[in-house]
């Protein structure tokens, strides 16, 4: 399967794996923002995907900051599909 990325912003990272056998790939924000405890932040990609059609990319948050820093994807999963 081919999912194609584009970058909207000169300063946006196309996400990766960090290892040969991680399930998801990391995605990158292009906000150097810091969230104030108790607060929520809409966060920016600068990246825009498209899909095959049938398939969605999801958002999740990851476990480790959600347990040590309490940073999760409010509506996770976040979903985004093509039709």
């Amino acid at each position: 399967m081919i999912v194609k990325f584009k970058k909207l912003q000169g300063i946006a990272k196309i996400p990766a794996y960090a290892h040969n056998d991680d399930a998801g790939m990391d995605l990158f924000s292009c906000d150097d923002i810091m969230i104030k405890v108790g607060k929520r932040e809409l966060i920016q990609t600068g990246i825009s995907i498209e899909l095959p059609v049938g398939y969605e990319a999801q958002i999740r948050s990851r476990s480790g900051l959600a347990l040590k820093r309490g940073i999760i994807v409010l509506n996770a999963p976040g979903t985004s599909e093509f039709r």
